[in-house]
């Protein structure tokens, strides 16, 4: 069955928002005075919602784990931590856009959060649909995939979801939707190899020679 759909995870996976979101978490546990925890934990996390991923980083503080997100919120706005748009996005964006794809984003962050980070980067009119922690059950409950097909009229095998995490493997196995790993945001290959996506690519030049294997664009070959 062709495929139709390409659900896109945001953080790691579009944006290079992950050292913004480790040194967020960071400033957490000092504003708490709580234990330090390693950037390799704090990665894991990405992708849930941000109540679930407090009280997975922080088990014995599970009560205060609304407070807790409402810290990370504050200083997430002021951390000067740059983000950036991937090189090669906006790139891929229109070719799929242009090969007749329907696009999607399904991410950890909140409404507003992504909202303002669709604005920021210009890329929210490739995209048919977003759905965000507020709109679904945390990752990697299906559910947020599941929106996404039934709102769109796809099936699960003619979509492909794209992610740099465990938890978006986990979602995209969860949903019966094949998944590619992208190892350049939170996670490294032998982390989400063991999902058994259909690729894992280290670059958007790679995503693209997997997904468009006959689009050929100059700005990719550089």
């Amino acid at each position: 069955m062709a495929r139709k759909l390409i659900i896109f995870d945001w953080d790691g996976t579009v944006m290079d928002t992950v050292p913004k979101i480790v040194n967020t978490i960071r400033q957490v546990t000092t504003a708490h005075g709580l234990d330090p925890i390693s950037d390799d934990v704090s990665k894991s996390i990405i992708g849930l919602s941000l109540e679930k991923a407090m009280a997975t980083l922080f088990p014995e503080q599970q009560d205060n784990a609304a407070d807790l997100a409402l810290t990370y919120k504050r200083l997430y706005k002021e951390d000067t931590t740059p983000a950036v748009v991937f090189t090669g996005v906006e790139v891929l964006l229109a070719a799929l856009k242009a090969e007749g794809y329907l696009l999607a984003v399904a991410t950890g962050k909140s409404r507003v959060g992504l909202d303002n980070l669709l604005a920021q980067s210009g890329l929210s009119d490739y995209f048919s649909i977003t759905k965000t922690a507020d709109d679904a059950k945390s990752k990697p409950d299906p559910d947020m995939l599941q929106q996404i097909l039934r709102e769109l009229e796809v099936n699960p095998e003619q979509a492909i979801m794209i992610g740099d995490t465990a938890i978006d493997m986990q979602l995209a196995n969860n949903a019966n939707v094949p998944a590619v790993a992208v190892t350049f945001g939170a996670a490294s290959a032998a982390q989400l190899e063991k999902y058994a996506p259909l690729a894992v690519c280290e670059s958007y030049a790679q995503l693209q020679a997997f997904l468009l294997p006959e689009y050929v664009d100059a700005e990719f070959a550089q």
